[in-house]
């Protein structure tokens, strides 16, 4: 199974990871193709027009590795091998163009759960996510 995993390195995506990990003969046992994708917000155009590339794509790079870090340790010590990749944009609209077009079987993604209430006054990332997204979602709470 090719398996997207969206991450933030919040505590709900430490979740989605642990569940991942006890889970792992429910999503089919064997070995799985993992991919686990970190989606930075891009500098305002305004800011970025005044940072050369260099620097503005290494910003880039050290805020998903600051993600991808303990992500890696968890794998390694899990025995789980992934890809790791990080994508400059707009979280929802990144996260299910990279599902649907990476013809991945399922998207994992943890989500804070604020409920129907919260959704529609703040928005929600994996509501968006369900609402753009082809390739089946999990999502962990």
């Amino acid at each position: 199974m090719k398996i997207l995993l969206a991450v933030d390195g919040s505590p709900f995506t430490k979740r989605m990871l642990a569940y991942l990990a006890a889970h792992d003969e429910w999503l089919g046992g064997g070995r799985h193709e993992y991919t686990v994708l970190n989606s930075v917000a891009p500098v305002p155009a305004r800011a970025a027009a005044v940072i050369d590339r260099e620097t503005l794509k290494a910003y880039y790079a050290d805020t998903s590795e600051a993600v991808f870090k303990p992500i890696r340790s968890f794998f390694k010590k899990q025995g789980i091998e992934a890809t790791f990749v990080g994508k400059v944009g707009h979280a929802p609209e990144l996260i299910a163009k990279t599902a649907d077009a990476g013809d991945f079987d399922l998207l994992m993604m943890g989500s804070h759960g604020h409920g129907a209430l919260g959704n529609l006054v703040m928005g929600s990332v994996a509501t968006k996510v369900l609402s753009a997204c082809k390739t089946p979602v999990l999502i962990i709470r």
